[in-house]
């Protein structure tokens, strides 16, 4: 296994399975190596994990300063799970001075749904923009990513096909913990008190798939937030690919966004019937 900083490096000659991530890894992240190592074996390729704190895709500095940088762990726990190379580029690697990195035209998914593009403007184009990037900088041919961030995944998803880049997107499905919270790295910041709060988050959406009708999901789940004296940012059920209201007859999802305290938490689940 090798720490990889300059992607000429990074050999072209096998196919590569690419997981993007920002560090910081924990069992959730074991989740998509596993994936990417499977896909990887079946064609003779090998995987790439990136690790990179992308600037550009924080809203607030403080958030961005505190993100935890933890390299040497993160490489050893690659190595244990088999991965080939650890690719881990300075931000003068992926926006250099003499490069005019621009962001991609963002498909409607990242600007339309009122979730995550509400509450976190500026988000989506710093993560469309670094993604654009390790794709042509690693030339991978797939990149796995986790299902916890959806409108993320479909975000990626419809910019890759919408710039004809030859990169197969892949879901995974988000692990938890065996009360149900699921992983994040910022799952660090909750003490005793608001870990149980916490806990809303996926019993909300368990209460939200005993209906339904979408209305009274959503009012469902809200309550359960509610009477965690969590912040609530949005619990919506939306059409699974593109996140606008329901239409019968297609797969759909219920969203969720709350603060516990100073800590965001996104969680996700297929609707109706999720269950833990």
């Amino acid at each position: 296994m090798r720490i990889v900083h300059d992607p000429g490096l990074l050999d072209p000659s096998a196919p590569s399975v690419l997981v993007p991530t920002m560090g910081a890894l924990h069992a959730g992240h074991d989740g998509l190596i596993e994936l990417a190592r499977g896909l990887a074996v079946g064609v003779g390729g090998r995987v790439i994990v990136s690790i990179f704190v992308n600037p550009a895709q924080f809203n607030e500095p403080t958030d961005f300063d505190a993100y935890p940088r933890t390299l040497d762990a993160d490489a050893a726990r690659c190595e244990s799970l088999g991965v080939e190379d650890v690719f881990a580029p300075s931000v003068e690697t992926m926006y250099p001075e003499d490069v005019d990195v621009q962001t991609p035209p963002l498909p409607a998914i990242a600007t339309q749904p009122g979730l995550e593009d509400r509450y976190r403007p500026g988000h989506f184009p710093g993560v469309c923009r670094v993604c654009k990037r390790l794709f042509e900088l690693t030339r991978c041919e797939r990149a796995v990513f986790g299902e916890k961030d959806w409108q993320q995944l479909q975000t990626v998803d419809a910019m890759v096909k919408g710039l004809s880049m030859p990169v197969e997107i892949i879901g995974c499905e988000t692990v938890r913990e065996a009360d149900g919270l699921a992983m994040s790295s910022r799952n660090v910041h909750l003490d005793g008190a608001a870990r149980e709060r916490a806990m809303s988050l996926s019993a909300a959406l368990v209460e939200a798939g005993r209906h339904t009708d979408p209305l009274e999901a959503e009012r469902a789940g809200r309550a359960v937030l509610e009477g965690a004296g969590v912040g609530v940012e949005y619990l919506a059920v939306r059409d699974s690919v593109t996140l606008q209201p329901p239409a019968k007859g297609r797969d759909a999802r219920v969203l969720v966004a709350a603060r516990v305290g100073a800590t965001r938490l996104i969680d996700n689940a297929p609707w109706p019937g999720f269950t833990l």
